[in-house]
């Protein structure tokens, strides 16, 4: 599944056309040159940032920012769950402990900031990114950042988790256990709906908290110029859009 993404998603496949567009020319010259110059102008695009934007404004728009005063139903949340999302391994500035990177930190920056509004306990996921060898969890580095960085308890920490699905049917488990049905859900704002889903699909109300909002950045001259952030936010919405319509599929 992680080699079909990474042939589907660009710029691999944009790259890949580019090569196919050659072979085709070897035989219809015209067709060939069209595909070369839809693969160029495609990959031009998805390396802006006003290119990302087409793509990351429609989901990031599927679910609003959170208004606690304004949204009636975030007094009835029971507790706040966190996603995880990558890590810097072997840190030396923390002694060699992994600790969860800057996507991560914004997702429990917010976190703890609900926390602390709603006095809600908290729930944080994740799992071994790699099972072969003896590492800890997503979960714990997370639940460290918020206790001794941002002054946070952590109730429940769901640590088998390796994608937003397990994210979710994991813990779901846990949260029935302590008797919670309704929670504020935090993770990026493209990550947001696909996030939801697969927390209702598990039985828990989602109330959902997004954070990291790209759509709400003012475009500049520089954002119609390519860019690594302009690439890896076309990836990431991309991404999203393919995750959304993979779980329609799957459960329908």
């Amino acid at each position: 599944m992680n080699l079909l993404r990474t042939l589907i998603i660009p710029p691999i496949s944009l790259l890949l056309l580019l090569a196919l567009s050659y072979l085709i020319s070897l035989r219809w010259r015209r067709a060939g040159k069209s595909v070369r110059v839809f693969a160029i102008t495609a990959l031009f695009v998805l390396s802006t940032n006003a290119g990302a934007y087409l793509f990351l404004a429609p989901l990031e728009n599927l679910e609003p920012v959170l208004d606690l005063k304004k949204t009636p139903l975030a007094q009835s949340a029971q507790a706040v769950v966190i996603l995880s999302a990558g890590r810097f391994e072997n840190s030396p500035e923390y002694a060699g402990a992994d600790v969860p990177d800057y996507v991560a930190l914004a997702r429990l920056r917010y976190g703890a900031k609900l926390a602390r509004e709603t006095h809600l306990p908290v729930l944080v996921t994740g799992g071994v990114v790699h099972p072969e060898r003896e590492e800890a969890s997503l979960a714990l580095g997370m639940a460290n950042a918020l206790e001794q960085e941002f002054g946070v308890p952590v109730k429940w920490r769901e640590e088998r988790a390796a994608n937003t699905r397990e994210n979710a049917n994991f813990s779901a488990k846990i949260l029935r256990e302590a008797g919670v049905s309704h929670v504020l859900l935090v993770t990026d704002a493209m990550h947001m709906r696909r996030s939801r889903f697969a927390f209702e699909r598990a039985g828990i109300k989602v109330t959902s908290a997004p954070t990291v909002f790209f759509s709400h950045v003012t475009l500049g001259v520089y954002s119609f110029l390519p860019s690594p952030e302009g690439l890896r936010r076309s990836q990431y919405a991309i991404y999203e859009w393919l995750g959304l319509v993979w779980y329609q599929l799957r459960d329908n």
